[in-house]
């Protein structure tokens, strides 16, 4: 599947909650956001503020995921003190079990990232991803991020923090 031509990102909106509940309920889904209603807050907080990017992956015209990004302030927990004021929180996942392949996942990750940057003044974007997950952070670098160190996250135990810097003015 050629994912980079076919790969979108949308606003998620109210409509799309059902479909995202289900995704949730994806054993794969859990796996890397934790309970489904730990996610549902934090895809609530997300959709409910202008401080974030909520989006509906699409690949092929056809909902296959869930991305957002959250600016790390509106996070109640707290963040690693390298990560400098004004950097994003960037995560996804992929809800359809045909489209979890890396492809559509760094693609999705480097439109995201590209979108936070265009229409934001954010820093930088970070993401923590547990050091179980090797697929999730290969998807990561493939969409520039590079490792900062390991951090142990409160929900999700140890993982590697990551960071994409935003690019320079050219």
């Amino acid at each position: 599947m050629a994912a980079e031509a076919s790969v979108h990102l949308r606003p998620a909106t109210p409509e799309d909650r059902f479909l995202i509940r289900r995704w949730l309920a994806e054993p794969e889904v859990r796996a890397r956001w934790g309970s489904a209603a730990g996610a549902e807050a934090g895809i609530t907080l997300a959709m409910g503020t202008t401080a974030a990017l909520p989006r509906i992956i699409e690949c092929d015209g056809k909902p296959v995921g869930y991305a957002h990004a959250v600016e790390i302030g509106l996070w109640a927990q707290e963040w690693p003190q390298e990560l400098a004021a004004g950097t994003w929180d960037v995560d996804l996942f992929i809800g359809s079990a045909e489209y979890r392949d890396k492809d559509v996942e760094h693609t999705a990750l480097a439109l995201l990232t590209a979108e936070v940057f265009a229409t934001t003044l954010a820093v930088a974007c970070s993401a923590a991803v547990s050091v179980r997950n090797e697929g999730a952070v290969r998807s990561y670098e493939r969409a520039g991020f590079r490792w900062l160190r390991v951090w142990s996250d409160p929900f999700f135990g140890p993982c590697w923090l990551m960071l994409k810097e935003r690019p320079p003015v050219r």
